[in-house]
C-alpha cells in the first residue's frame, strides 16, 4: 500500500511539473520540426526554463562568438544535486588525483558543432523538457549539462539561408533550392573553421572558451550530435577501428553498453543504424576522441539529414526524412544516453578514478628546445588544456630524437620546455607528443599524424625517465628597450612572434629593413630575415622611437640597439643585401573555386594570427577588379580552378605577376594555374604498374586505394634556407601532408622538397604514394618578369595549428620580393 501510495504521488508530481513547464512547441508557437528556431529563440527557451524551473536548472553564459551571439550551457539535475552543484563538482574533480567519494554520473551533451547539422539544437530543447517532465527520475544521482548550440554563428546562418530561399510549403525535390547551399554555407563558424577538428588546437573562440569550462567539470560521459548525408541510417556508439591504444577496455566496453541501450529503443521503432563503422576514435581534436583523451566515454551520433535536408526531404530509396523524424532519432539517442549514465553512475566514478591513476606510459617527459617564439606559444596551449610543465636545468636528455627519428641527445637549460606524462593529464601529454601514434588500420576518418613538437618546430626528445623540472620558473628579461640615440635597432626573425611584431610596425608605418644575408654586430649573430629598424628610415616618423618600444613590449621582442651601421661581419646595413620591408597589399579569392576550410583559414591567419589587413574578392566579381591596387594576390586550395582561369583570366593574371605582382597559390589551386597557357610549374606524372592480375574483389578494391593515399602524414623535408621563401628556418622542415599531389622541382626556385627517402616520419602513407611524391616540390618560387608566384603544395596553414608553417607563409607575404 505504500508503496501504490508514493508510486501516485510521483505520478502527480510528473504530471504537475508537465503543466507547469510549456513543452518547446508551446514555448515557441509553432510544433517542433515545423521551422526551424533561431538561435535567440534557443536561448528564450533556455532562458525560460532557467527561471522557471529554477531549482532544477541553472543556465550559464560561459562566451560570446565572433558576431556576439551568446554561447551557453545548462545545468540540470534534481533540486538536491542542484543546490550542492558546487560541491559536487569539486568532489568529482578529486577523482583526477583519486581522493575522491563522488557518486553522481556528469553527463554532458553538445548540440550544433556544424551549424547546418541543424536538427541537433531543435532536439537539444526536446531532451531538456524531457528530463524536467517525465524523466526527471534520471536526475536523482546526474548532472546533466546541456550546450544547445556550440556554433551559433554557422547555425543562424544556415537558418537564415534556408528561411530565405524555402518553398513554402517546404519542398521535398532534393533539387529544389531549399536543399543546396551556396559557398558560404553553414557548417563552420564565422572564420569558416570546423569547430569539430579544433578541441585539441584551439584556435577558435568558441573552442578555447567551452574548454575552460568543460575542464571544471571532465564529464564521465560526453556526447557530440551530428548529422551525415541524408541517405545514411543513424550512426552511434561503439565507434569504429582505429582506436587510439590509451583507450581503456571499459570506455570500449561501455560504449557498447550504451549502443545496445539505443538499439533497443531503435528497434522497437523500427529505425535503422549501424555501428563499428566510419567515425573512429582517433585524431585528437574531436569532440569524441578529445572527451575521452580526458577520461570520458565521448561518442559522436549521426543523424541522416545536414544541411540538405531541409524540414523534409525525398531520399534516395524514395522515402521522406523530415525534420520531425530527425529529431526523434537525436532525441531517443539523447536521453538514453542520460538514462544508461544514471544507472552505471557508481562505476562510472570507479572507472574514471581509475583513468586517471598515473600510468606505465613508455616515454615519461617531452624534453623540447626551439626558439622563444615557438616555446611561448606551445605554453599557451598547455595552459589553456591545464598541463603542467617547467623548465629544465643545465644538463642533458637522452631518448627518441625527434629530428633524427634514432636515440639522441640534446643539451638543456633553464630554456628548455620539460613536459610529463607523471601528471592528471598524462593521458592527454601521450596522445599530443609522442613521436609514433600507434594505427590499428589505415583506413581513418581524418589525419593520422599531428605530433606537437614537429607542429611547432622544436628540436625534441622523448624520454624513457621522468626529468627533472622547474614550474616556477619565470621569464626576466626586459622587452622593448629602445634607445633614443641609436643608429639602429635589431631584432630576430625565425618565428610568428617576429612577423605579428613586423605586421605591428608596419600598420604604425615604420619602415623595417631585413637582412638576406647572415651578419655580426656588438657581438651578437644574426640570421637572415632579421629585422633592422633604422631610425634614419623613420626620421619624418613622429613619435617614432616611443611607438618601437611599446609594440616590442608588446610582443614581448628583445631589440639590439648599435649605434653604427658598419657590422663585425656579413653585410653592412646601407649594403644591397638589406632591402626594404615593401607595404603589402593583399587580397585573398573567396568563393567560386576555393574551398571555405581552406580560405577560412586565411581570413583567421590574416585577422586573428598576424592583425594584418585583407581585401576578400568574390569570384563573382574578381574579374572586374583593376587587380594593380593590390601587389599579392592569395588562392586558396579549392575545385574548379581549371575552370575558373579562362584564357582571358590567365593572361591578365600573368600580366599583373609580371608587371610585378606576387601570386600565392596553395594546394589544388597550382593545377589550375599552371599547364600550356599558365605558368611553368609542373605536376609530376608517374607510370601505373601495368604487370599482375587486374581482377580484384569488390571488397579489396578500398584496401588497394589506400596505396595512393596519404592521410595526413608528417615528412621530413630538404630546405634551401638562402632563399628568401625559408627565412627563418633551419636545413629541415616537418611538413604535413595531406594527399598525394605532387609536382615537379622547379627549374629555379625549388625551397623546400623531398627527395628520395619519402617513408614518412609518422603517419599513413600508401606505398604508391610514396613513390609518387619521390623528388617533388612542397614550397618554391618561380619569378616571371618583375613579380613572383609563390607555390604551397602543402598547406602550411592547416586547421590553424601547423604552428611551424607559418613563417613561410609570412615570408611569402613579406620576404620574397
Amino acid at each position: 500500500m505504500k508503496h501504490l501510495v508514493r508510486s501516485l504521488i510521483f505520478l502527480f508530481t510528473i504530471i504537475g511539473i508537465s503543466q507547469e513547464i510549456k513543452s518547446p512547441s508551446e514555448f515557441l508557437g509553432y510544433e517542433l520540426g515545423t521551422q526551424f528556431t533561431r538561435h535567440h529563440e534557443v536561448v528564450d527557451y533556455y532562458e525560460y526554463l532557467a527561471k522557471t524551473s529554477a531549482d532544477r536548472v541553472q543556465l550559464v553564459e560561459y562566451g560570446k562568438t565572433n558576431e556576439r551571439r551568446p554561447l551557453l550551457l545548462a545545468y540540470v539535475s534534481s533540486a538536491s544535486n542542484m543546490q550542492n552543484l558546487e560541491s559536487i563538482r569539486e568532489e568529482h574533480l578529486k577523482s583526477t588525483t583519486g581522493e575522491s567519494n563522488a557518486s553522481k554520473a556528469i553527463v554532458w551533451l553538445s548540440y550544433n558543432v556544424h551549424g547546418n547539422e541543424s536538427v541537433s539544437t531543435e532536439a537539444s530543447m526536446k531532451t531538456i523538457y524531457e528530463l524536467l517532465t517525465n524523466k526527471s527520475s534520471y536526475l536523482e544521482n546526474t548532472i546533466v549539462i546541456i550546450d544547445p548550440c556550440i556554433n551559433p554563428d554557422g547555425r543562424d546562418r544556415y537558418v537564415n539561408w534556408y528561411n530565405q530561399y524555402k518553398n513554402t510549403p517546404n519542398n521535398v525535390d532534393p533539387n529544389s533550392k531549399e536543399h543546396v547551399e551556396g559557398w558560404l554555407n553553414g557548417r563552420s563558424n564565422h572564420y569558416m573553421f570546423d569547430l569539430n577538428r579544433d578541441w585539441a588546437w584551439l584556435t577558435q573562440v568558441e573552442s578555447e572558451q567551452r574548454l575552460k569550462v568543460y575542464n571544471k567539470w571532465l564529464p564521465h560521459v560526453h556526447v557530440d550530435f551530428h548529422e551525415q548525408g541524408v541517405n545514411s541510417p543513424y550512426y552511434f556508439a561503439p565507434a569504429a577501428e582505429p582506436f587510439h591504444e590509451v583507450i581503456t577496455d571499459f570506455q570500449r566496453d561501455f560504449q557498447v553498453t550504451i549502443g545496445k541501450n539505443h538499439a533497443k529503443y531503435f528497434d522497437a521503432n523500427g529505425w535503422l543504424y549501424f555501428t563499428k563503422e566510419v567515425f573512429d576514435l582517433f585524431y585528437p581534436s574531436y569532440g569524441d576522441t578529445y572527451p575521452t583523451y580526458n577520461g570520458a566515454i565521448g561518442m559522436t551520433y549521426e543523424q541522416g539529414g545536414s544541411g540538405r535536408a531541409g524540414l523534409g526531404i525525398i531520399t534516395r530509396i524514395g522515402d521522406t526524412l523530415t525534420l520531425k523524424d530527425r529529431i526523434a532519432h537525436h532525441f531517443t539517442t539523447g536521453i538514453s544516453t542520460v538514462e544508461v549514465s544514471a544507472n552505471n553512475a557508481a562505476k562510472l566514478n570507479t572507472e574514471f578514478k581509475k583513468f586517471y591513476q598515473n600510468k606505465a606510459y613508455k616515454y615519461k617527459s617531452y624534453v623540447l628546445n626551439g626558439n622563444k617564439g615557438a616555446i611561448s606559444t606551445l605554453e599557451n596551449l598547455l595552459n589553456k588544456h591545464e598541463i603542467d610543465y617547467g623548465r629544465a636545468s643545465n644538463g642533458t636528455a637522452k631518448g627518441f630524437h625527434y629530428k633524427t627519428g634514432k636515440t639522441g641527445s640534446i643539451r638543456t637549460s633553464d630554456k628548455t620546455l620539460v613536459v610529463s606524462t607523471n601528471q592528471p593529464k598524462g593521458t592527454l601529454v601521450k596522445v599530443l607528443f609522442e613521436p609514433h601514434a600507434k594505427l590499428t588500420d589505415s583506413l581513418t576518418y581524418d589525419i593520422t599524424a599531428w605530433s606537437l613538437p614537429y607542429a611547432y618546430g622544436l628540436d625534441a626528445i622523448a624520454s624513457e625517465n621522468l626529468v627533472n623540472k622547474d614550474a616556477s620558473w619565470q621569464d626576466n628579461t626586459e622587452y622593448g628597450i629602445v634607445k633614443p640615440k641609436a643608429y639602429a635597432h635589431v631584432s630576430t626573425w625565425n618565428s610568428m612572434k617576429d612577423a605579428r611584431f613586423l605586421a605591428a610596425l608596419l600598420q604604425e608605418k615604420i619602415r623595417v629593413r631585413y637582412a638576406a644575408a647572415p651578419f655580426a654586430i656588438k657581438g651578437s649573430q644574426f640570421n637572415r630575415g632579421s629585422l633592422i629598424i633604422i631610425n634614419g628610415d623613420n626620421q619624418n616618423k613622429h613619435d617614432f622611437q616611443k611607438k618601437l618600444n611599446v609594440i616590442a613590449k608588446k610582443h614581448r621582442k628583445e631589440l639590439v640597439a648599435t649605434t653604427t651601421g658598419f657590422v663585425d661581419s656579413g653585410k653592412d646595413f646601407g649594403s644591397s643585401s638589406v632591402q626594404m620591408v615593401p607595404e603589402a597589399k593583399i587580397a585573398v579569392l573567396s568563393g567560386g573555386p576555393t574551398s571555405t576550410l581552406r580560405f577560412g583559414e586565411i581570413w583567421h591567419f590574416f585577422e586573428q594570427q598576424l592583425h594584418y589587413p585583407l581585401a576578400v574578392l568574390n569570384a563573382d566579381y574578381i574579374k572586374r577588379i583593376d587587380l594593380s591596387k593590390y601587389n599579392i594576390l592569395i588562392l586558396p586550395e579549392g575545385r574548379g580552378y581549371e575552370r575558373f582561369f579562362d584564357a582571358k583570366t590567365m593572361k591578365n593574371v600573368k600580366e599583373w605577376v609580371n608587371n610585378g605582382g606576387k601570386l600565392i597559390a596553395m594546394g589544388s589551386a597550382i593545377s589550375g594555374i599552371s599547364g600550356e597557357k599558365g605558368f611553368a610549374i609542373k605536376e609530376k606524372k608517374i607510370e601505373k604498374d601495368s604487370t599482375g592480375s587486374f581482377v580484384q574483389t569488390y571488397e579489396k578494391i578500398q584496401r588497394e586505394q589506400v596505396k595512393d593515399a596519404i592521410t595526413g602524414a608528417i615528412f621530413k623535408t630538404k630546405v634551401d634556407n638562402t632563399h628568401p621563401l625559408a627565412f627563418g628556418y633551419g636545413n629541415n622542415y616537418h611538413t604535413l601532408k595531406l594527399g598525394n599531389s605532387a609536382y615537379n622541382y622547379l627549374d629555379k626556385g625549388t625551397v623546400v622538397y623531398l627527395e628520395n627517402s619519402t617513408v614518412p616520419v609518422t603517419g599513413f602513407a600508401g606505398s604508391e604514394a610514396q613513390k609518387k611524391v619521390e623528388n617533388t616540390l612542397i614550397f618554391g618560387v618561380e619569378n616571371h618578369g618583375q613579380g613572383q608566384v609563390i607555390y604551397m603544395v602543402d598547406n602550411p596553414l592547416f586547421r590553424g595549428f601547423w604552428e611551424n608553417g607559418k613563417l613561410f607563409f609570412a615570408n611569402a607575404l613579406f620576404m620574397v620580393n
